[in-house]
């Protein structure tokens, strides 16, 4: 039988311990998540509401299909940086008249909108996934353009934003505009450079420069309407596509322009009949470790997140660390790796470039699933061919074209966070669970190797070796390290599409296979040299 047998218990004293940690750093994300969600606080939201208008958050709402899902991407961006988390703009991906749209809103009671080092970021990996997966894209524009003062970090790299949405429309992505209020100065190329853009009467202002820079600039004296109002690029410039006469009459033509993009996907079409796992899929929250030197194993996880919890195995007995094999989710056919033991041998990497190879003879997408500590070291494993083999699978990974999703449960450390398609080796989305943790390797195995070169290069120049201050160098790496390697700090910079609730794992992977299924999936014909 493929259907997978469960071994969990959830009244274990393990379980709970397991529970009660990731509801713990549940709690921790979600505190941080409320920030992005607060805007600028609740006197700018008040001014912002005082003018009349919807919040970024209220305007998808009501763009979106009623009850349809929304799967907000990078939400924690510029957390620990001097910025507001969530880099002052909301993406993700919405059902707009049956059809799965790109949507993006600068926040306006964050600093007006403006752009700054994290928004660009965000709007970049953004486009990235629009160019892959074929997604229409709706921008709902009120902007300020960039934060001046920190313009030498945005401006330059910032023209990227433009090129990626002018070559979106050539490659046939519909891009549409809803300009909700300001779009100044680079803001403005956002429907200047939109296949469709509706305007708000009294409300959008769209403009290279506004009254003051015009005066400065030519002594010429202007006002708000006559030199970018929705009117006068309605009527006059023929900038405006579409008038409308408030945000909600904005967003009900939105709607009616999707409606009549006849949009098709080219992607497979999934299974009609879905089948849902047979195991409880809140259990997911009990199953990683608090200490992630204690293995699980990811087969409890994959039982409570594919059709039927049916799992076909493949290469079962062998290279037993990585499990591979055959699934569907949410009615897409699917391969999936899935570390089982941390560390991956020679036998682990072969195994998995085979099954690459044969994912990409059957177009089907790749699933990874880390929890992963590298490849193994070690005199009689590098004898044995390590760097060979691990060399073979990354060079599957990166010449692998069918798509790749990235969870990362646990440990994702050193080159195994590469064999299993890690960002470096851009997945078509990658998340993370509260659990995970990633770095070059462990915190106290990083502060050990630099201890053992330090003592040693200090022997050789006849120096004292002091202990104290060695001690104290390993506790302030080993927290560095700690540090940099949690979920949240990762998907601040953007290393990551989000943190996610390991019990929306599931509807988040099914979202993301059918938005991947807009595009033809098309598995590699040739690879790199495999060296023998």
């Amino acid at each position: 039988m493929s259907v997978l047998r469960t071994t969990l218990d959830p009244t274990s004293d393990d379980y709970r311990a397991a529970s009660d940690a990731m509801t713990a750093k549940l709690t921790e994300v979600e505190a941080e998540f409320a920030k992005a969600i607060g805007g600028g606080g609740p006197d700018k939201v008040a001014r912002h509401r005082k003018r009349g208008k919807l919040t970024a958050r209220e305007r998808i709402e009501l763009l979106i299909d009623e009850d349809s899902p929304f799967l907000e991407l990078c939400p924690l961006a510029g957390w620990g940086s001097q910025f507001h988390v969530g880099g002052s703009v909301v993406v993700g991906i919405g059902i707009v008249e049956g059809v799965e749209c790109m949507i993006t809103a600068p926040d306006p009671t964050v600093k007006g909108g403006t752009s700054n080092p994290y928004t660009l970021k965000k709007t970049l990996r953004i486009n990235d996934i629009i160019r892959e997966n074929r997604l229409p894209v709706i921008a709902l524009v009120e902007s300020g353009g960039a934060d001046l003062p920190t313009q030498k970090d945005v401006f330059v790299p910032g023209g990227q934003m433009f090129r990626d949405l002018t070559r979106a429309s050539a490659a046939g992505i519909p891009t549409i505009a809803l300009v909700f209020g300001n779009s100044t100065a680079g803001g403005a190329y956002i429907p200047g450079m939109s296949d469709h853009v509706v305007m708000i009467k009294e409300q959008s202002k769209v403009f290279l420069g506004g009254p003051p820079l015009v005066k400065m600039a030519t002594g010429e004296e202007s006002d708000d309407e006559s030199l970018g109002g929705a009117e006068m690029h309605a009527r006059i410039s023929g900038l405006a596509d579409y008038f409308a006469v408030d945000e909600q009459d904005a967003i009900r033509i939105g709607r009616s322009i999707v409606k009549r993009l006849n949009w098709r996907k080219k992607g497979p079409a999934p299974r009609a009949e879905v089948i849902e796992p047979l195991y409880d899929q809140e259990e997911l929250v009990g199953i990683v470790p608090s200490d992630l030197k204690i293995p699980f194993d990811p087969r409890e996880v994959i039982a409570r997140i594919v059709d039927g919890s049916d799992f076909d195995e493949f290469k079962p007995l062998y290279g037993g660390s990585l499990v591979t094999g055959w699934a569907e989710l949410h009615g897409y056919p699917i391969g999936i790796l899935a570390n089982a033991r941390g560390v991956l041998f020679s036998e682990e990497a072969q195994k998995a470039t085979q099954f690459i190879q044969l994912a990409n003879r059957y177009d089907t997408p790749l699933l990874f699933l880390h929890n992963t500590t590298g490849y193994m070291v070690g005199k009689e494993y590098e004898q044995g061919g390590i760097i060979k083999h691990g060399a073979q699978m990354i060079n599957a990974v990166s010449n692998s074209t069918v798509p790749h999703i990235s969870l990362v449960m646990g440990a994702s450390y050193g080159a195994g966070a590469y064999g299993m398609s890690g960002r470096a080796y851009s997945p078509r989305f990658m998340f993370t669970w509260p659990s995970a943790k990633s770095a070059v390797m462990g915190g106290a195995q990083l502060a050990g190797v630099i201890s053992i070169v330090a003592k040693a290069a200090a022997e050789a120049r006849g120096q004292a070796w002091d202990e104290a201050a060695d001690t104290g160098m390993r506790a302030m790496v080993e927290a560095q390290i700690e540090k940099e390697s949690l979920p949240m700090f990762m998907s601040g910079m953007l290393y990551d599409d989000g943190v996610i609730d390991p019990r929306d794992t599931r509807t988040v992977l099914g979202m993301c296979l059918s938005a991947i299924a807009t595009e033809p999936i098309k598995g590699a014909e040739r690879f790199g040299v495999f060296r023998m």
